[in-house]
């Protein structure tokens, strides 16, 4: 059995970066997103906050999530 550890802590005084936290994107059925890749689409599916079908047109994709490189219009 292994244990788990709280994550290490950020001291003020580190010469390090504190550790990012990835922002939450909120996205909704029928919002228009636009993609880095694919371009701008409208989101024909929701998969329970873990991915997003997204109609482009031209073919659907599906995104999961952090959603990287996809912004709300």
């Amino acid at each position: 059995m292994t244990k788990r550890s709280a994550p290490p802590r950020h001291l003020a005084t580190s010469p390090f970066a504190a550790p990012v936290v990835p922002e939450v994107k909120d996205f909704a059925l029928g919002d228009r997103v636009s993609h880095d890749r694919y371009g701008l689409g409208r989101i024909v599916g929701v998969e329970d906050g873990t991915a997003m079908l997204v109609d482009f047109g031209s073919r659907q994709a599906r995104i999961v999530s952090p959603y990287n490189g996809m912004e709300k219009l």
